[in-house]
């Protein structure tokens, strides 16, 4: 069983984290640092609920849940910088990165994610993969993320691809949920993914 582009697809939008990057055992470690500072034992958990957001509301839901008295957004900072010096850990997800190759130059192809626009460069560029894609939008570029759809339609819109033309490999529930809001063709790339010891529950 493999990835495929669907032949009705003109254009095709990608997740990062987790479906691009196999990023979810660095964003776990970067959270227990974080967690060994504030004095609390993250919950890997949250990741695979909330994959698709922006950082700040998994900051703002650490702070809830662990009863916590810090600035959300002084969490945010230190995780970001944690993720950024552990950049090099990170590996592509071969199965998704495949389609890319085949695709490049054939159709357009964005990266459509929830990281913020710096944590997505860094991804992109530590794994040499930005030169395949035109567009890339990140949570700072959008207002509603998702699940609502506004980072796929960004992505259409400056692709210049009807929404319904458009594929999305996307390994969150948020984000698939966002494609079908978008009213775009969309591929759970979950099954055809060895995530080893991080498998998503």
């Amino acid at each position: 069983m493999t990835l495929k582009v669907n032949p009705a697809a003109k254009a095709l939008i990608f997740d990062l984290d987790g479906t691009l990057s196999d990023s979810l055992p660095v964003h776990v470690a970067t959270w227990n640092l974080v967690g060994e500072k504030y004095g609390f034992d993250f919950d890997p958990q949250i990741i695979y609920e909330m994959t698709g957001m922006p950082t700040i509301e998994f900051a703002r839901r650490i702070v809830t849940q662990y009863k916590l008295s810090t600035d959300p957004q002084e969490l945010v900072r230190m995780k970001q910088q944690a993720f950024w010096k552990m950049a090099h850990l990170l590996e592509p997800i071969d199965e998704v990165f495949e389609i890319v190759r085949q695709t490049y130059g054939k159709l357009p192809m964005s990266v459509g994610t929830g990281a913020g626009r710096k944590s997505a460069m860094v991804q992109l560029e530590t794994l040499d993969i930005l030169k395949y894609f035109d567009h890339v939008v990140s949570a700072d570029d959008v207002t509603k993320h998702k699940p609502e759809p506004e980072t796929f339609l960004e992505c259409a819109r400056l692709m210049g691809v009807e929404p319904q033309f458009c594929q999305v490999f996307e390994d969150g529930d948020l984000g698939i949920e966002a494609a079908q809001k978008a009213g775009m063709m969309v591929t759970d790339v979950r099954p055809f993914i060895n995530y080893g010891e991080w498998a998503h529950s």
